[in-house]
């Protein structure tokens, strides 16, 4: 392949749920694109793609792998312990390879004093993206409305503390919609962070009510003190750095940290956000 023939388009994270959405989105769409994986053999088999292994930490690789690439998307590595320092690896190697427009997939109210630990990481994500001076958009989506279904344990019992508060759920295919809208023509995103949200921003206990309703199996909300709800996890014998992150998931949710509500997603998709409800629908035909 010449450097002429080089997709000025990568995409990252096409192994998993949202970056694969997006490399298929793009591949419907005829765009040229390179993924940016760590096992080639989980790569999605799309039309005009190449692949290339790239792992975050290894700047090397991800340097070489971005070569020519114009604009990149950049979905937030798996959690672990290091994952800022695996992304300021990757930023670094951006940065190296002449990127013209970073699009980072960061979290609702990214901030440095987040409750919600995790958005920390976003923050410190999107400000290293800034002082390397690359061109950026931010997408800031809220909790995954795809992923509510696993927050209720086997007891049917959603718990945590979160009390009253609101959290303003996000479908996957939203969020990938956005995603390949912006990688599609970039420019006029530069220099934006939208706050991608469901419709109407939901308690625990609407929360738990929509999935006994959309699934037909049994969900309830149970409020915790944050010590039982680092008591109830304690099965998973999880690091104590993830159990801090699962646990302020709710603390910010009780903070009113993830209650808003943006028309990102409607302004640009020119469509309504998808609900809750309809998401777990689309989950129930899917899986049916």
């Amino acid at each position: 392949m010449t450097d002429s023939e080089l997709p000025p388009l990568a995409v990252t994270g096409s192994t998993g749920r949202l970056g694969g959405r997006v490399a298929r989105l793009l591949a419907d769409a005829g765009v040229r694109q390179r993924l940016l994986v760590r096992d080639p053999a989980r790569a999605p088999q799309l039309p005009g793609t190449t692949v290339s292994v790239a792992p975050y930490a290894d700047r090397s690789a991800v340097r070489e792998a971005l070569a020519g690439v114009d604009t990149v998307l950049m979905v937030s590595g798996s959690e672990s312990a290091d994952r800022v320092e695996q992304h300021r690896s990757f930023l670094d190697a951006a940065a190296d390879a002449g990127v013209g427009h970073l699009v980072y997939v960061s979290f609702l109210g990214a901030a440095p004093d987040a409750t919600f630990l995790l958005a920390r990481d976003h923050w410190a994500t999107e400000q290293h993206a800034r002082t390397l001076g690359l061109t950026t958009t931010f997408l800031r989506d809220g909790l995954y409305a795809d992923d509510m279904p696993e927050m209720v344990g086997e007891d049917g019992v959603l718990r945590g503390p979160a009390g009253d508060g609101r959290a303003s759920v996000v479908a996957l295919d939203d969020i990938a919609a956005v995603a390949a809208l912006v990688l599609q023509d970039p420019a006029p995103h530069a220099g934006a962070s939208y706050d991608l949200t469901g419709p109407a921003a939901l308690t625990l206990t609407e929360v738990a009510e929509t999935i006994a309703a959309g699934t037909g199996r049994p969900a309830r909300y149970q409020l915790e003190t944050v010590e039982e709800a680092y008591t109830s996890r304690a099965s998973y014998e999880a690091p104590r750095w993830l159990v801090d992150a699962w646990v302020s998931t709710y603390t910010a949710i009780a903070a009113g940290e993830m209650a808003a509500v943006s028309t990102a997603v409607p302004d640009l998709l020119g469509r309504s956000a998808t609900p809750l409800a309809e998401v777990l629908r689309r989950t129930t035909t899917t899986a049916g």
